[in-house]
């Protein structure tokens, strides 16, 4: 690691920089999707607030509740508080992206409601992710720069990978709760087939940005196994 400095390049920032590449292009595909469906109104009319409370209801679910938040695509669902949060530009748009992004959130709120297996390790996994998602390169930034041993290395190695774990399982969790939506929109009678291909279209782009985060996690994991691996045949 030190060679690398003293050469002015690290190269496995090669793989950092793809990582983050990936993420730019998934987000700017996303926001042109979005913005381009956000443009064309349901021909039902409904907004995406009644879109997901008529999911609901035609599911026999009651105990959920759906409001308002602000921001920008901070559509969510809290499984703890049992709330569908539908963004500004979801709440009370017509449009196709925003029934369809509404009708996504009430996938989660089917997945939790069912019991789907790997929405429950998702959830499980939630803190020990955020935690070896903060902690887990800095020690082993740490423990390289101050040459401590392998062991320190190894801890912030297991800690990183946990919040790579969370980003692999949160793949089959994103793709099935768009899979229930659009089964559901077209089902239900919120939009027609050529309506709903365009919400295929947004949730599609909307998974690549999930994708590309795993990506971007998994690089990071192979830079610092490569810097870790480095200094073990150093020594």
């Amino acid at each position: 690691m030190y060679r690398y400095g003293y050469y002015g390049m690290d190269p496995t920032y090669i793989l950092v920089l793809a990582g983050a590449l990936i993420c730019l292009l998934a987000s700017a595909r996303v926001k042109s999707v979005y913005k381009r469906y956000s443009a064309q109104r349901s021909m039902s009319g409904m907004t995406g607030a009644q879109t997901a409370q008529r999911i609901l209801q035609m599911n026999g679910i009651t105990d959920v509740t759906v409001q308002h938040i602000a921001g920008s695509l901070t559509d969510h669902y809290d499984p703890a508080k049992k709330v569908v949060s539908l963004s500004d530009a979801v709440y009370g748009s017509s449009s196709v992206a925003a029934v369809g992004v509404a009708a996504h959130e009430c996938g989660h709120v089917l997945q939790h409601h069912e019991g789907y297996l790997p929405l429950q390790i998702r959830t499980a996994l939630v803190p020990a992710a955020n935690i070896g998602s903060q902690l887990g390169l800095p020690v082993v930034i740490l423990s390289l720069l101050l040459g401590l041993s392998q062991t320190f290395t190894n801890i912030g190695v297991a800690l990183f990978s946990l919040g790579v774990l969370f980003q692999i399982i949160t793949l089959p969790v994103e793709f099935n709760a768009s899979s229930r939506a659009l089964k559901m929109l077209e089902g239900y009678g919120i939009l027609g087939a050529e309506e709903t291909s365009g919400s295929r279209a947004v949730l599609n782009a909307a998974a690549l940005t999930y994708v590309a985060s795993a990506a971007s996690m998994i690089l990071q994991l192979l830079r610092i196994l490569a810097l870790s691996n480095g200094r073990r045949r150093r020594r």
